[in-house]
C-alpha cells in the first residue's frame, strides 16, 4: 500500500500531443497564398517556427486544480484502504497471540480447528490486500484518463484556434525534449484556460 501512495505521489500526466490541425492549416495556408509577395520571410518564418509549441508537464502537474484534485482524491482513498488494511491486520495478529497462550491447554482437535480457521483469516486478509490494490489501481487509470483526455481535448482546440501543428511536452523527469525556446512555451496560459474551465464546471454542478 505504501508503494501504490508512492506511485500516485509520482503521478504523470503524460500529455504529448502531436496534432496536425489540418481544416485550421489548410485555412492558414490558403491565406497566405493569396497575398503573396506582400508577406516578408521573417514574418513567414515566425509563422512557421511558431506551429510547434510545448507546454511544461511538471509545471501542469503543479498547477492545474484538477490534476490535483483527482490526486487528492486518490491519496485518501488508498490512505483509507491502508488504515483499513492494518486495523485487520492488527487484529488479526491479537487473536493468532491469544490462540498461542491458549495452545498448551487445547485439545488436538481444538488446536486443528484453531489453526485452520486462523489460516482462513490470513488469506483473507491477503485477498483483501490484493483486491484493494487493483481497485485503487483501477480508480487511479479512471481519474488520470479522465484528467488526460480533458488536457488533450482543450489542446487540440486551442492548437486548431492558434493554427499549431504541434504541442509537444516536456517534464525534467523525462525531457523527450532537451532545449526549447521559452517563447514556445505556452504552458501558462492553458494552465490558466483549463483552470477556468474546470472551475465553471464545478460551479455549475453546485
Amino acid at each position: 500500500m505504501n508503494k501504490f501512495l508512492s506511485n500516485v505521489s509520482k503521478l504523470t500526466l503524460g500529455i504529448a500531443i502531436m496534432t496536425a490541425a489540418a481544416s485550421c492549416n489548410q485555412n492558414t495556408s490558403g491565406t497566405s497564398a493569396t497575398k503573396g509577395d506582400s508577406t516578408s520571410s521573417n514574418v513567414a518564418s515566425d509563422k512557421v517556427s511558431n506551429k510547434i509549441v510545448y507546454v511544461n508537464a511538471d509545471t501542469l502537474s503543479a498547477q492545474y486544480e484538477y490534476f490535483k484534485d483527482a490526486k487528492t482524491k486518490l491519496e485518501g482513498k488508498a490512505k483509507k484502504a491502508q488504515e483499513n488494511l492494518q486495523s485487520k491486520g492488527q487484529a488479526f495478529q491479537r487473536e493468532l497471540a491469544e490462540a498461542e497462550q491458549k495452545a498448551p491447554t487445547m485439545s488436538a482437535s481444538e488446536r486443528q480447528a484453531t489453526e485452520e480457521r486462523l489460516a482462513r483469516k490470513q488469506q483473507e486478509l491477503a485477498q483483501l490486500n490484493q483486491n484493494a490494490s487493483s481497485s485503487l489501481a483501477q480508480d487511479e487509470q479512471t481519474e488520470m484518463t479522465a484528467v488526460y483526455n480533458t488536457i488533450t481535448e482543450y489542446l487540440k482546440k486551442h492548437a486548431q484556434e492558434n493554427g499549431y501543428q504541434y504541442v509537444l511536452t516536456y517534464s525534467q523527469t523525462n525531457p523527450a525534449v532537451i532545449y526549447a525556446d521559452a517563447k514556445l512555451d505556452i504552458t501558462k496560459e492553458v494552465v490558466a484556460a483549463l483552470n477556468k474551465e474546470y472551475k465553471a464546471k464545478n460551479t455549475a454542478k453546485k
